[in-house]
């Protein structure tokens, strides 16, 4: 049966992104440990781009990204470097250009953040079948993932 608009489907598509975006709200209300701040949903945008960066990453780069005035990215990152999390370095494929890399810290901070997300998914699907769940998982990887040619051409 061929479904057209205005359909059941229609409907669920149409609920997307007020889905992301309560996605987005609510699972940062999710307890954890450690607690999650407010300046640490910040650090983990910025620790994300850096880590996931194909190549070089700058603040350009990271307000690029986060479609937000370079002065915002730039306080964002120096945030993260007064904290111990990245390190400015030269780029190795044009000296006059700064990049930014992460420390050890901002690796350790990255993989706590891991934690904590992973800790609030199993929280929030703790009710579901475990297949649900592993296949919910695999399916928010993917497009997690197919959003990545979305930021490919980000602009360093």
């Amino acid at each position: 049966m061929t479904r057209g608009p205005g359909t059941q489907d229609d409907a669920l598509l149409d609920a997307v992104g007020a889905a992301f975006a309560r996605l987005r709200r609510r699972t940062a209300l999710v307890d954890v440990d450690p607690p999650v701040t407010r300046k640490d949903m910040a650090r983990n945008q910025v620790i994300n781009i850096v880590d996931e960066a194909d190549g070089e990453m700058t603040v350009g780069g990271i307000a690029y990204q986060l479609t937000v005035d370079s002065s915002v990215a730039s306080r964002m990152v120096s945030d993260c470097i007064t904290a111990g999390l990245l390190v400015r370095a030269a780029s190795q494929s044009d000296g006059r250009r700064t990049v930014l890399r992460l420390t050890p810290e901002g690796i350790a901070m990255r993989d706590r953040f891991s934690s904590q997300h992973r800790q609030a998914f199993e929280h929030i699907t703790r009710d579901w079948p475990r297949t649900k769940r592993l296949e919910f998982a695999r399916l928010l990887v993917d497009y997690a993932d197919a959003t990545a040619e979305l930021t490919a051409r980000t602009t360093s």
